[in-house]
């Protein structure tokens, strides 16, 4: 079963679940499994971190319990917190994996530039920067970091894991003092998206310049000089897959480990 799934992130402690610690994954599965009456594991399409918010978040689970998914929505509309909904419940083809089948993650990131800060309604989800800052400089220095690279300096490393990915965008929207970083890749490592903000945001406050982000692509360990931007500003908006004709060979392919292709010529200036 596909599930599609938002939440505001404030009062999680992420989505993963711990023992002990209220989570999003922890608040479904046990819902799920009181109402279908068995064990429900979830496999989600991105894990987000302890405040960070989904609009477009995607699960999937098995199951061999028959049930009217509609039905099953509107109960779980009932039963769960106010702070997390299940918005779709589907069948999904067999090779479906809300993981491994997904071939790209989008993200928003809100700031404002209100000189009060955010407004009380938007204050969970949105975060107050410089009224003046340099938009034109900002969007310059997020083109430089779009394409295949590794994304060392702004990662938070985890043992065994690669640092490349393919930033696909990386752009700004301004509605009056609402600024929107919209940032999609085929996948993301931790804390990335907070970080590329963070340093794209020093540039528009005039304490970096685009070349000193794009410098950063050089970097083989994560970047002291990165800021990481606060939780509450993030959400994961939306995420996309293929035909389902082509889920099995995207889940083989996301398990590849991917490298940054040498140019012709060699490298390190050889």
């Amino acid at each position: 079963m596909r599930l599609g799934i938002s939440y505001d992130g404030t009062d999680f402690t992420g989505w993963a679940r711990q023992p002990g610690l209220r989570t999003v994954q922890g608040v479904l599965e046990e819902s799920l499994s009181k109402v279908l009456r068995e064990d429900v594991v979830l496999t989600v399409a991105g894990r987000t971190d302890a405040g960070v918010h989904a609009e477009g978040q995607v699960a999937h689970f098995d199951t061999e319990v028959e049930f009217d998914a509609d039905k099953l929505l509107h109960r779980m509309a009932k039963f769960l917190p106010k702070d997390v909904r299940i918005t779709e419940i589907r069948d999904a083809p067999p090779e479906f994996d809300a993981r491994f089948s997904a071939m790209r993650r989008h993200y928003a990131y809100r700031l404002t530039t209100a000189p009060y800060g955010a407004q009380p309604l938007q204050a969970r989800g949105v975060v107050p920067c410089r009224p003046g800052v340099d938009l034109d400089a900002m969007r310059v220095a997020s083109r430089n970091l779009l394409g295949l690279h590794n994304f060392a300096a702004f990662c938070r490393r985890r043992e065994g894991a690669t640092t490349v990915r393919e930033l696909q965008r990386f752009d700004w929207e301004r509605d009056g003092d609402l600024l929107t970083a919209y940032v999609s890749a085929d996948a993301f490592c931790w804390s990335m998206v907070r970080s590329l903000v963070g340093a794209v945001l020093a540039v528009g406050e005039g304490r970096r310049s685009p070349e000193w982000v794009a410098a950063l692509l050089a970097e083989t360990e994560r970047a002291s000089s990165v800021t990481v931007a606060p939780a509450h500003g993030l959400s994961l908006i939306a995420v996309d897959y293929p035909a389902d004709a082509e889920l099995a060979a995207r889940n083989i392919q996301t398990r590849e480990t991917r490298t940054v292709p040498v140019p012709d010529g060699g490298c390190c200036g050889d």
